[in-house]
């Protein structure tokens, strides 16, 4: 089964890609805002930031960091902000400084935050106001010597940075007080550091760029360390793919993924940066009145986002207003789109969603949908550029085409290791390069991946393998239904029998109604026994539904 997907590769993708010009990422976004300097790079709550003001910023903030609090190559440095227009000056600032960023989940409990900092020995940080009031509780316990903070308004200019900040302070009462004597501003830091010289530092592919840490879902987080190779070439594989639609220097995102996710991360920030393209920041997603109202104001011509956000959008009665005729691409990630969802997309913006798949540890991208109107809906599509790709059964054998095995990958972005973690990294990379996923899945004559559903989120129904996606497939097609997640539960006679979560779009829905759709849709084993209604469900900060929330106490934290 080699490599049979190239039969389907879409005219001008190249099988393979080149890293010959390319050190590090700093080589690259270096030139890039050179190139573009006129151009607009970001834009977030009504103020632009422009490649020239990136290049001049983030390289005051590189000097600061090595000239005054005397940070070396390979230090590591978290970032924890959402999406302001610090992220990016902190981000390029710290890269063309040598340094290893440390992306943090602003949402993070005390706990949380204490092992990601402790486990990556973070020197120092650069986090909103907003959150340094849970900083203050663990500090003492960590090895971070400087503490950067910033607030939201920041860098909207005055004096819309100061009304900002006062009405987020004072009027919604969003900063807890905190008392950090030798917190530093960031504004300081950029104003120190303009004009200075930025000594140069040397760095090769294969040094670590980032530590990127999991969600933890299978027991303590671990840091997957990306080098300066593996996120280069997803860049590369990035732009390969996508280019035939789109313009370099021309091109309008919508990037309401928060940029510490990875797919935020790698694609919308460094791929569309290196795009020279204009990226629009938006800073509470959930909010979706305001996000639809940065719809209207911008003629935006690619829009990331996963399955819960773009259902969301299209249940606000003020989407239907949005102008959607600049829009060429829809890119999804982080979790299965529905079917239904998808096509519905389709329906009212008049373009498709090309799903994606990834793993934090893949840098992440590794199968996406072609652009050109060939994808596959219910697939995750091909293998990027210089990407290979295989099914295996538990023993590491290949499966024959059409069963289903777990996707082991091999590739440019597979991760150098988890970060300090040797046995964590043996049981994912084997020694010839592979990475062994935990996702089952199954590929078509055509070469078309389809994920059935994680390992581990499999249910055992009489010993029938039961899927939750494609239960929640079928349960979502119903116009009363709003969101739905299926988990196994215990039972005495099968051993698990399928349960679904739904919240209602329509009051009127019944449980009954539910189980006769099931039944009409859904072999005996798949359909649900339990239904419960909720109001909303677990969801992940990037609205990804959270499974393991939903199972029994016992299960959830095993």
């Amino acid at each position: 089964m080699e490599r049979i997907w190239q039969k389907s590769y879409p005219a001008g993708v190249d099988l393979e890609i080149d890293l010959k010009n390319f050190k590090n990422i700093k080589q690259l976004v270096e030139e890039k805002m050179k190139v573009y300097a006129g151009k607009e790079a970001f834009h977030c709550m009504g103020k632009d930031l422009s490649f020239s003001d990136l290049d001049t910023r983030s390289k005051a903030f590189a000097c600061y960091l090595t000239e005054n609090l005397g940070l070396k190559k390979g230090d590591r440095i978290a970032i924890q902000m959402p999406n302001v227009l610090q992220f990016p000056i902190a981000l390029f600032g710290a890269v063309r400084a040598g340094l290893v960023v440390v992306n943090t989940n602003p949402l993070y409990t005390e706990r949380e935050m204490e092992h990601q900092f402790k486990d990556a020995g973070v020197k120092a940080i650069v986090i909103l106001a907003n959150f340094a009031d849970k900083l203050e509780k663990i500090l003492p316990k960590t090895s971070i010597k400087h503490v950067i903070v910033t607030e939201l308004g920041d860098q909207l200019g005055f004096p819309k940075s100061l009304i900002v900040n006062k009405v987020v302070k004072h009027l919604k009462k969003m900063v807890p007080s905190f008392h950090l004597p030798q917190a530093i501003d960031f504004n300081h830091c950029i104003k120190w550091g303009r004009g200075k010289r930025l000594r140069p530092v040397e760095m090769e592919l294969d040094d670590t760029a980032i530590l990127q840490y999991t969600g933890g879902t299978t027991g303590v987080a671990k840091g997957a360390e990306l080098t300066h190779r593996n996120l280069l070439s997803n860049m590369m594989q990035i732009r390969c793919w996508m280019r035939s639609a789109l313009k370099e220097g021309e091109e309008v995102i919508l990037t309401p993924l928060p940029l510490y996710h990875v797919f935020s991360f790698t694609v919308n920030l460094l791929a569309f940066t290196y795009l020279g393209c204009k990226n629009v920041l938006i800073t509470n997603p959930r909010d979706i009145p305001g996000f639809i109202k940065e719809m209207k104001a911008h003629k935006f011509t690619v829009m990331t986002g996963l399955n819960t956000l773009f259902n969301a959008l299209m249940n606000h009665p003020e989407f239907s207003s949005v102008d959607f005729s600049s829009l060429k691409i829809s890119v999804a990630g982080g979790m299965a789109m529905q079917k239904a969802v998808m096509e519905r997309w389709l329906e009212k913006t008049g373009t498709h969603i090309a799903e994606g798949y990834g793993l934090t540890e893949t840098s992440p991208v590794l199968c996406c949908n072609p652009i050109d109107g060939t994808e596959k809906v219910g697939s995750i599509g091909l293998p990027l550029p210089s990407t290979d790709i295989k099914i295996c059964d538990d023993d590491g054998n290949e499966v024959a085409m059409g069963e289903a095995g777990e996707l082991w990958a091999k590739g440019p972005q597979i991760m150098k290791a988890y970060w300090n973690r040797p046995d964590e990294t043996e049981k994912i990379l084997t020694k010839d390069g592979w990475l062994k996923t935990g996702d089952v899945a199954m590929v078509d004559e055509e070469g078309y991946f389809k994920i059935v559903d994680r390992k581990k989120d499999m249910i055992l129904v009489s010993g029938f393998n039961v899927y939750p996606n494609e239960v929640e497939d079928v349960v979502v097609k119903m116009e009363k239904v709003l969101e739905v997640a299926a988990i196994g539960v215990p039972d005495e006679r099968s051993g698990e029998v399928v349960k679904v979560f739904v919240v209602k779009k329509d009051d009127s829905l019944s449980a009954e109604e539910i189980l006769n759709f099931c039944k009409e849709n859904l072999t005996g084993y798949k359909r649900p026994k339990f239904v419960e209604f909720r109001d909303e469900l677990p969801k992940s900060n990037v609205g990804k539904i959270l499974r393991k929330e939903l199972r029994p106490k016992k299960e959830a934290s095993a």
